[in-house]
């Protein structure tokens, strides 16, 4: 039997073993990504418009003004759905950095250190929960489990400097808080997690609520624990309110349903209120249940009076034509049963080993830590459902599952240790493996299909991968005069941060509208597609043709302008620039 035995405060051999193991994996990921750092080849897009973003930032740009003014222009830029709270980190960098080294190198050190530093506070976070939950071998083995998942580990790799880092760690604050002694302090660490992660992004809702859905549970099963939820929600509501009013002002009180506008703040208002009424009732149990219904109804009742739109999602404000062609190469949204098979177990395997772990740990414990383990199941399945409906969750997922993974792989090297029977150890290993090369069936069912596999199979052209070095061909871009660029969107961001120039759009929902002009311009006649483009004052058409989108666009209208051009077809009003790394670059000649 484990019993109840959570720690308080740190430890200082648990800090050393997170540091060590921190530190190896960091030289690691130096080692293995160095090229990709010397040459600043980014992950993803959304990396390079936060660089941009950062450098608008430092060069004068407001800190409300949350617009790219460089995308579509000609309409006043656009709106960013970001958080300012994710600048933060790189500006204290670049800001401590520039004064000794200059401004590139500081820079430079941003890109490297603020990911990494980002993974250090998730270990240490998950270190420190399993080490209060079991022991410091368990903690100190939970930390290498976090650096051994792929769908987690890529939010941390240099140069991956957007969101979905610090979204790992509040949710890492978030389990932390439910292990703390005190429920009212437990709240305060839980409101400020949920409040800083919501104010990060919206993707962390459905999370929250099962936070919120958990600390009501230990209010319902004793009500000394009432104040876990009646925390969490006053302390929720008034920190999302200052962290608004610290980032975002009041210049954009829109409905907006991709950020925390007002209308989820009155929800949130109105929940913490509903909280505090039901606290001070000392209600019978049937009672609380109709008083939290009651609660819930009136939070909807006040979206739905706010926001109506926001019921389609976070969506709802892009062009529905738009859309659906641009969000279905959009990976990391998609559902798991959309994701490729290696993919797929990526995500799915290890928070499954981690719900396993979780269960037997319930099982074996009592008392208090029984009911944690038992909330702490709960919050792994409704982790795991967000991972089904929506990819990008998996990293939750994943980071919550090395809690109890970390005591599961210390039982499992006992085993090996031991003077276990060879079945047993056989298991083990087994169970080693598939938990942490998760696509080992597939590496397994390749060699044994690999006659099939040579045989050639029909090339799939990655949906945001691109084949161009947008850096190699920006110095010549950028000697050009200043003009606005029809490019590929997933191009844009690359084209915005090594040139000065404008773009017509770039892969983001509130770029609707020029994502849409790009869809359409693409899939018009030349001549058609040159009067648009006239009429908008385009001077530059520069288009990748690795990229899936070009691809789709020429398949779903043969003889438009895509089509015609993958087709190596010249058109008169398209005046070739010499570029390097595979660019397609043009001026547009005026009528």
């Amino acid at each position: 039997m484990i019993v109840e035995r959570r720690r308080s405060g740190w430890s200082g051999p648990l800090v050393l073993r997170t540091t060590l193991a921190w530190a190896l994996v960091a030289v690691l990921l130096l080692v293995t990504h160095w090229a990709a750092i010397a040459n600043r080849r980014f992950p993803d897009p959304d990396d390079m418009l936060r660089l941009v973003q950062l450098r608008d930032l430092i060069d004068g740009q407001g800190w409300f003004d949350l617009t790219q003014h460089r995308l579509d222009a000609p309409h006043g830029g656009t709106p960013m759905h970001w958080s300012r709270l994710v600048d933060i980190p790189l500006l204290l960098v670049v800001g401590m950095v520039t004064p000794l080294a200059g401004a590139e190198v500081a820079e430079f050190t941003a890109l490297v250190a603020v990911p990494l530093l980002t993974l250090y506070c998730a270990m240490l976070l998950a270190a420190r929960l399993t080490w209060r939950m079991v022991d410091l071998e368990a903690a100190t083995l939970t930390a290498l489990v976090v650096a051994l998942s792929a769908p987690l580990l890529v939010q941390f790799t240099p140069l991956r400097i957007d969101h979905h880092g610090w979204q790992v760690v509040c949710a890492l604050a978030a389990a932390n808080a439910l292990a703390t002694r005190s429920a009212a302090r437990g709240g305060v660490l839980l409101g400020l997690a949920l409040a800083i992660w919501l104010a990060i992004s919206l993707e962390g809702l459905p999370l929250a609520l099962a936070f919120c859905g958990i600390a009501a549970l230990r209010w319902l099963r004793d009500p000394k624990d009432r104040l876990l939820l009646v925390r969490t929600l006053q302390v929720l509501a008034f920190a999302s309110l200052a962290l608004f009013a610290a980032t975002r002002g009041i210049g954009d009180l829109a409905p907006h349903c991709d950020t925390l506008s007002p209308p989820f703040l009155a929800v949130l208002c109105w929940s913490a209120l509903g909280a505090t009424l039901l606290a001070a009732q000392r209600l019978p149990p049937s009672w609380l249940i109709g008083g939290f219904a009651l609660t819930v109804a009136g939070g909807v009742g006040i979206l739905l009076l706010g926001a109506p739109q926001c019921t389609a999602g976070s969506f709802a404000a892009t062009d529905p034509l738009a859309r659906q062609p641009w969000l279905s190469g959009v990976m990391e949204g998609m559902p798991v049963w959309r994701q490729q098979p290696a993919t797929a177990l990526q995500l799915l395997v290890l928070p499954l080993f981690g719900l396993g772990a979780a269960c037997r740990l319930q099982l074996r414990s009592y008392d208090w830590l029984r009911r944690f383990w038992f909330d702490y199941l709960l919050l792994l399945l409704a982790a795991l459902a967000a991972t089904c409906l929506a990819a990008r969750a998996g990293a939750i997922a994943a980071v919550l599952a090395a809690v109890p993974l970390g005591w599961q792989l210390r039982e499992w090297l006992a085993t090996l240790r031991g003077p276990a029977s060879l079945p047993r150890r056989s298991f083990a290993v087994t169970a080693i493996l598939l938990a942490f090369v998760p696509t080992l069936p597939l590496l397994a069912w390749g060699d044994a299909r690999s006659y099939e596999t040579a045989q050639g199979q029909v090339e799939r052209v990655p949906a945001r991968a691109s084949a161009c070095d947008v850096s190699a061909a920006a110095p010549v871009i950028a000697e050009l005069p200043l003009g606005e660029i029809a490019a590929t969107v997933d191009i844009a961001p690359a084209l915005l941060l090594d040139t000065p120039h404008s773009l017509v759009a770039s892969g983001h929902r509130r770029s609707s509208a020029g994502i849409r002009f790009m869809l359409d311009l693409f899939a018009a006649d030349p001549a058609q597609a040159h009067a648009m483009l006239a009429a908008r004052g385009a001077r530059y058409l520069a288009l990748c043709p690795g990229l899936a989108e070009v691809h789709l666009a020429s398949e779903r209208v043969p003889g438009g302008l895509a089509d015609r051009i993958l087709r190596g077809e010249r058109l008169d009003w398209l005046e070739p620039v010499e570029t390097r790394g595979g660019l397609l670059f043009w001026r547009i000649r005026p009528d």
